[in-house]
C-alpha cells in the first residue's frame, strides 16, 4: 500500500531473489527519495584553516587506522565474518561506485584504502614492514640480530599468511560476483 497525493494505492510487488553473504532474500529495487532541499538543509560544507585541516586530517587518519585494527581483531576472534574481507574486484567496484558519487566521495574512498593498506603493512608479519620492525625490536632486546634461519622461517610464514589472505579475499570477490 502506497500513499500518493492523499490517495492510497495498492501495488503488487514480486521481490527478485538475491543472494548475499550466503543468505537469500528478496529485493524490490526501491529506496527512499531524498528531497535535494532537505539534503541541503541537513548538510553543510565546512572550511578549515591550514592548521585545523591538518589536525582534522590526522584525527580522521588515526580513527580510520584504529577502526581497521579493531575490525581485523574482530575477524580474528570470530565476531566479524571473514566474508567481509575484500580483494581487488570489490575494491574496483566500490571505487567505481564512489566515483559516480563525486570527487569528494572518490577521494575519501582512496584515503580509506590507503590507510587500510598502511595499517596492514605495519602488522608484525614477517615480509611486511611491520615484520622488519618486529625484528628490530627483538634485536634491541636480544642485543644481536635475529639469526638468518629465524628470518628465513619468518619470511616463509609471512609469505604463506599473505598468500592465504590474498587468495581468500579473491575467493570472496568472485563468490560475491557469482552469487549476486
Amino acid at each position: 500500500m502506497v500513499e500518493r497525493g492523499g490517495e492510497r494505492i495498492e501495488i503488487a510487488l514480486r521481490p527478485a531473489p538475491v543472494r548475499e553473504n550466503g543468505e537469500r532474500f528478496g529485493r524490490i529495487g526501491a529506496g527512499a527519495k531524498v528531497d535535494p532541499e532537505w539534503r541541503k538543509s541537513h548538510f553543510a560544507l565546512v572550511h578549515y584553516g591550514l592548521g585545523a585541516a591538518l589536525a582534522r586530517a590526522l584525527e580522521r587518519t588515526w580513527d580510520t587506522s584504529v577502526f581497521s585494527l579493531k575490525m581485523l581483531g574482530k575477524m580474528v576472534i570470530g565476531e566479524v565474518s571473514w566474508k567481509n574481507l575484500s580483494g581487488p574486484v570489490t575494491i574496483a567496484d566500490y571505487a567505481g561506485q564512489s566515483a559516480q558519487l563525486g570527487l569528494g566521495a572518490y577521494v575519501a574512498f582512496l584515503a580509506l584504502i590507503s590507510i587500510s593498506l598502511g595499517v596492514l603493512n605495519l602488522l608484525p608479519i614477517p615480509l611486511l614492514d611491520g615484520g622488519h620492525l618486529l625484528y628490530y625490536v627483538v634485536e634491541i632486546f636480544k642485543g644481536s640480530p635475529v639469526s638468518e634461519r629465524v628470518m628465513e622461517l619468518g619470511q616463509r610464514l609471512g609469505l604463506t599468511l599473505l598468500l592465504f589472505l590474498m587468495a581468500f579475499a579473491i575467493y570472496n570477490d568472485f563468490n560475491r560476483l557469482l552469487t549476486g
